[in-house]
């Protein structure tokens, strides 16, 4: 068995373009299993989830070329054996397995698609007891497991019959499954040459998209033995995961005929559910960290910001807080119930906040001071954002207003009563603008969650530029204080 935390496992099957079933099948029902998947293609197969068109085999010596390009260089812990097809390549698999012979061989004795269509010839199908006779399970479907009866001189017999006979002709395990039966359950019997090992049972699931099921089960059993070294345990846990891979099937919507299983459906249900906004931050994570680093907020945070470069930031931020108010205002009159009233009240206090600051800060002094370029632009990105007609565009948009200050609030911390910004400190660190930020970003979260892929990108790009924006904002007072002052009428830009 594997002595890696991560099982090397190989499939040797045919292709499926739309990747249901064979050897893209394999591969995902190995990497859902956390293995390593590897792949040597005994057919090229052209199918879909009507059925299969054609099926091209290469030459056996190529066939046998990939075999041992892969067991030259790496470890295998676990093979599974799909469609073979003809008899050459029956038996010059089952040469480099006599060779090769890893610790777990699963063979799934592909004869016939799901779609009904025949996938194994007879002469192959003679030439395959040599190989059972190195594997150490074998996964038949009940029509399967018929063939394989009847190939052991037992034709007609009953499941569990035709299962123990199979099973003591080539001394192997066979999981002999009920996938093909009717009734409320699906029962897949393990037999060994003494016979009925364990029953495995599980619901019916009601779906006609089971195309896949057989390749990806066996390669999910032969992954979870070479980790778990116990049949029993890596089969339960198989059958589980194809369960749930069939409850997932019709939401896939592949195909217009017998579909593919959800091969990642149980990843899916153990993921958290994601965050788009938290992956927004994380997007702009570069520009966060220039942001508090730059030299405004340590000036501010250590005291020693110019009160000239400060009262000339406030005033910028009273222009940018009265065209902020109108669009969150905007966005009130396009929701309803919560957030309509949530939008409404933020547009409420940021009217107050832009009435109140030049009493608080600025004492009625720049008053008339122009709207520079940076808060120009950033008003210019709203405005785009608003034009788009669409809520969560415009929401993305103003989301890091909220966002960003209350990051800030959060790397500034508290500062002592004596410090000349204290209370714009405190300001940035205000518990309630911390449930507001909190607030906006629960409902642009549910606005990206109910958008479809091209609105949910328009979000994410409505949301970064702001970001950008802010960085600028903060960078604003300080390059304008340092730089040669430039014509007075350039780049105004009505707010």
């Amino acid at each position: 068995m594997s002595a890696t935390p991560v099982p090397r496992v190989l499939s040797i099957a045919g292709t499926d373009p739309t990747g249901g079933a064979g050897l893209q099948a394999d591969l995902k029902s190995i990497a859902a299993h956390d293995g390593y998947g590897m792949g040597v293609v005994t057919a090229l197969v052209a199918q879909n989830t009507h059925g299969v068109r054609s099926v091209h085999v290469p030459d056996v010596g190529f066939l046998r070329e990939q075999l041992d390009a892969v067991s030259d260089d790496v470890t295998i812990d676990a093979v599974k054996i799909g469609m073979l097809g003809t008899a050459p390549v029956v038996r010059e698999v089952t040469d480099w397995l006599r060779e090769h012979r890893p610790p777990v061989v699963v063979v799934d004795p592909v004869m016939v698609a799901t779609s009904g269509d025949r996938l194994l010839d007879e002469d192959a199908a003679e030439a395959m007891a040599e190989l059972f006779r190195l594997a150490d399970l074998v996964t038949p479907n009940r029509p399967e497991l018929s063939v394989l009866a009847g190939l052991a001189g037992g034709a007609g017999r009953a499941v569990v019959d035709a299962a123990v006979l199979v099973a003591r002709t080539w001394d192997v395990l066979v999981l002999a499954k009920g996938g093909h039966d009717d009734g409320a359950t699906s029962d897949d019997v393990l037999v060994s040459a003494d016979g009925v090992v364990r029953t495995f049972t599980a619901p019916r699931i009601a779906t006609t998209n089971t195309h896949g099921t057989g390749c990806s089960l066996s390669s999910a059993a032969a992954t979870r033995m070479a980790r778990d070294g116990d049949w029993e345990l890596a089969i339960g846990g198989a059958k589980a995961w194809l369960t749930r891979a069939l409850e997932g099937a019709d939401a896939l919507e592949v195909g217009t005929g017998t579909g593919p299983i959800d091969h990642g459906a149980s990843i899916r249900d153990a993921l958290p559910a994601p965050s788009w906004t938290d992956r927004w931050w994380d997007d702009v994570a570069g520009v966060l960290r220039s942001t508090i680093e730059c030299p405004f907020l340590v000036g501010l945070r250590d005291g020693t910001l110019d009160p000239a470069v400060f009262a000339m930031y406030l005033a910028q931020d009273v222009h940018y807080l009265r065209a902020y108010e109108r669009h969150l205002a905007m966005l009130a009159s396009w929701s309803t119930g919560t957030a309509a009233a949530f939008w409404a009240a933020s547009a409420e206090g940021c009217a107050d906040e832009a009435r109140d600051l030049h009493h608080r800060r600025l004492a009625g002094s720049h008053a008339d001071d122009p709207v520079h370029p940076t808060c120009a632009g950033y008003l210019a990105h709203l405005r785009a954002s608003a034009a788009s007609g669409s809520p969560g565009v415009l929401a993305a948009a103003v989301l890091p207003c909220f966002r960003v200050y209350a990051w800030v609030g959060t790397q500034l911390g508290t500062a002592p009563p004596a410090h000349p910004f204290a209370d714009w400190i405190g300001a940035y660190g205000d518990p309630g603008f911390a449930e507001a930020s909190a607030a906006a970003t629960a409902e642009v979260e549910r606005l990206a969650a109910e958008a479809d892929p091209e609105e949910r990108g328009r979000m994410t790009r409505a949301f970064r530029r702001p970001a950008e924006w802010e960085l600028a904002f903060f960078r604003m007072p300080t390059a304008a204080a340092t730089a040669v002052s430039a014509p007075a009428e350039e780049g105004r830009v009505s707010a």
